[in-house]
């Protein structure tokens, strides 16, 4: 069973919209948590338009759901580091 072809710049595009999409959900449930209701509703129209992005490239070919993962792993990651830097005094 051979995989389907890889375009690399489809990968690394939905690599980093779904990092963003992950990034972008966490400050809309930051935003909604601290009931803030303009940046969860701004927070949530970007969180819409990457993960359209996202779905619409890798429907086609199932191996980009691969690429997904990773940025969905990079964009919790890297945003859940942002609201927990240590606050400067």
């Amino acid at each position: 069973m051979s995989l389907p072809p890889i375009d690399p710049l489809t990968a690394a595009l939905v690599v980093l919209a779904t990092a963003g999409t992950d990034a972008v959900y966490v400050m809309f449930t930051s935003a909604v948590a601290a009931k803030r209701r303009v940046p969860a509703a701004t927070w949530s129209s970007i969180w819409y338009l990457l993960s359209a992005f996202a779905v619409i490239n890798f429907t086609s070919n199932w191996i980009y759901v691969v690429f997904a993962a990773i940025g969905s792993w990079v964009g919790a990651y890297a945003s859940m580091t942002f609201l927990h830097r240590p606050k400067r005094t």
